[in-house]
């Protein structure tokens, strides 16, 4: 499978701006897969001059949908959704070259952001099928709980997407290859670069392989990158290594698989 990974400057608050320039970084593009960043029509838990929060204006995932469609590849990414007035999410889409929506509400707030105070906590870990491979869809601030996305046989690859700060930028770097060599899965890991109303951002996307290496890495500028990942690898690695038969039991709640 071929994803594509954008590591985008987001224009903060303009929804349709970051269409339109998605639609130009898009054009051409054959790919399957497309990630973007987390609130990538919005930036990070952004506020206007009255100090509202600024919510997706509904129409992204729709143009998801376009996009795929015309595109024929599947495209995710979060969103700051307002379900309605009461009820809020940053919501991971994943939209299928048939139009088809998955979604995962991102579990793990970041109330040191406070996230907590404009969004409500998903309850369930969600599970993508898609070209052979099981996606298990994550949000930036999940990657520092490593039980919840604890590989229990069920997925092949976690796509993170985040506005993970250029101040912690190790950890970032760190925890993704934590991720895919506890989990003997493909990392997609998309972050943005340029800034928001409160820090900066330095990106360093990355798609790890199952022994923890950078297949490709980006840098601290918007980039573009494609690349194969091949599920009988893996495969092969995990029948070759069982790590898994000797893992610790516990239960992790709520599967989901779409």
């Amino acid at each position: 499978m071929n994803v594509t990974i954008i590591q985008q400057d987001i224009i903060l608050s303009d929804p349709a701006a970051n269409r339109r320039k998605l639609e130009a970084m898009l054009d051409g593009l054959k790919t399957d897969l497309v990630v973007l960043p987390e609130m990538f029509s919005t930036g990070f838990c952004t506020v206007d001059h009255h100090g509202m929060i600024v919510f997706d204006d509904g129409q992204t995932p729709s143009w998801m949908q376009q996009m795929a469609s015309l595109h024929q590849f599947a495209i995710a990414g979060s969103l700051a959704w307002k379900v309605t007035d009461t009820e809020h999410y940053n919501r991971f889409f994943f939209v299928h070259p048939d139009k088809t929506i998955s979604y995962y509400d991102k579990r793990h707030l970041f109330t040191y952001g406070h996230e907590e105070t404009y969004f409500s906590a998903g309850e369930e870990r969600v599970i993508v099928r898609f070209k052979g491979f099981r996606l298990l869809l994550q949000t930036c601030y999940d990657i520092r709980f490593p039980v919840f996305s604890r590989n229990k046989g069920d997925y092949d690859a976690i796509l993170y997407v985040a506005n993970f700060p250029a101040l912690r930028i190790e950890a970032w770097r760190t925890l993704i290859r934590a991720r895919a060599i506890e989990n003997q899965c493909y990392v997609i890991a998309v972050n943005r670069v340029g800034s928001d109303q409160v820090t900066n951002y330095n990106g360093c996307s990355a798609i790890i392989d199952a022994y923890g290496k950078a297949m490709v890495e980006c840098g601290n500028e918007e980039s573009i990158v494609s690349l194969d990942i091949d599920i009988q690898k893996l495969n092969v690695f995990r029948k070759r290594f069982p790590v898994g038969n000797d893992a610790d039991k516990f239960e992790i709640i709520n599967n989901v698989t779409s």
